[in-house]
């Protein structure tokens, strides 16, 4: 059985400004391990940012998105921590905080055109971010003769690259050690597709099962 992917997370921090009806309103959004690194983000920028009317905070923390805080900041109830959070759900990402000031411009929006506002910097901001995939692999190492390093190696560049797996760097000693991060799921499959071709001479040793970032596809 698949498990479900989990949540994707930012490589980098970004921003991203909006201005509406003389409002400006800037996205920052930083990746971040935990709710307590989150606060000192939050923290900075309120300091930073110091002469803007409001600093609205959304928040998804955790391997699976399980821990999650929004602030509306003095906005009207709703209208501000509550949709960033609702986009960063959507977009299905984690281990992100995201902030959003507010220099206001003099004109009231609105409750719809703060939800709007805030949605969108938060969004738009997300648009323009690098994502990285947080996936389950499964360590599986094959030691290999040094006279057949090369093209078992060659060959497990084109397996992971075609199964969505990572190899990590050769170790070479007495003999070569070749690790490859497998989906627990195709373990089975790199097993007989390395059977097949080395004549069953290699048999890969199955390790522990860990979470890993691996940049997102394009596209």
């Amino acid at each position: 059985m698949t498990t479900a992917p989990l949540p994707s997370t930012i490589a980098a921090t970004v921003e991203h400004s909006l201005e509406i009806k003389r409002s400006v309103f800037l996205a920052h959004l930083e990746p971040v391990s935990s709710v307590d690194e989150a606060d000192v983000v939050i923290a900075a920028i309120r300091k930073e940012r110091w002469d803007a009317r409001h600093h609205c905070t959304a928040l998804v923390v955790g391997p699976h998105a399980d821990r999650q805080r929004s602030n509306d900041d003095g906005e009207p109830a709703g209208t501000a921590g509550v949709p960033m959070l609702e986009v960063l759900r959507h977009r299905d990402v984690t281990d992100v905080v995201a902030v959003v000031t507010r220099w206001f411009g003099g004109t009231l929006l609105g409750a719809g055109g703060l939800v709007r506002a805030y949605g969108s910097a938060v969004s738009e901001a997300l648009d323009r971010a690098v994502l990285v995939e947080r996936v389950r692999l499964a360590r599986a190492t094959a030691e290999v003769p040094h006279a057949d390093a090369g093209r078992v190696l060659a060959f497990l560049h084109q397996w992971a690259d075609g199964h969505g797996s990572v190899l990590d760097e050769p170790e070479y000693a007495a003999v070569a050690r070749l690790t490859v991060r497998v989906p627990p799921e195709l373990i089975a499959t790199l097993e007989a597709d390395l059977a097949a071709f080395t004549s069953g001479g290699i048999v890969p040793v199955v390790g522990e099962t860990v979470v890993m970032d691996r940049p997102a596809k394009a596209g």
